[in-house]
């Protein structure tokens, strides 16, 4: 019997959870790429980290991480040269976030695989035009809210 899967530790939530092409008359094909799956192709990828250091971070072994960000990487080529949309979400991971001083320590469960309530990382959202501030609201990124005051878009804060 196989062990039991570990959850793979993750340090970014994206806001935007979807990236679809433009001009295309047809209503595209969507692929999946994972939440653990994003996380390996930032830290390998934008952050330009060593797949030793990146698999420590995330809590997995370096053959696993290699695994995972080959399977990621033809995800986002096939929606690239296919015209699909990418849709981030799901797997099976633990949110973690920097705390200062002390490096990375897990402040949530994730519960993936569409089980879990979307929540997110607290916090609020600002106004760029008024300086209004509210509530993030749970699910929702802050590009997606209007500003109760003047009716702009709001940014993270």
């Amino acid at each position: 019997m196989p062990r039991r899967r570990l959850r793979r530790r993750i340090s970014f939530m994206p806001e935007i959870s979807h990236f679809a092409p433009l001009g295309h008359g047809l209503l595209p094909e969507e692929i999946i790429l994972t939440l653990d799956e994003f996380e390996a192709i930032r830290l390998k990828d934008l952050l330009a980290m060593e797949q030793e250091k990146a698999a420590e971070q995330m809590g997995i072994s370096q053959p696993t991480f290699h695994r995972l960000i080959l399977g990621a990487r033809k995800k986002v080529a096939d929606a690239l040269v296919n015209n699909k949309i990418i849709k981030i979400q799901g797997g099976d991971y633990e949110m973690i976030a920097p705390i200062k001083g002390r490096g990375f320590g897990g402040l949530g469960r994730g519960m993936g695989r569409g089980r879990g309530l979307g929540a997110g990382p607290v916090g609020f959202c600002i106004c760029p035009k008024c300086g209004n501030k509210q509530p993030k609201v749970p699910s929702l990124p802050c590009t997606q809210i209007k500003c109760k005051k003047c009716g702009a878009l709001m940014t993270r804060s």
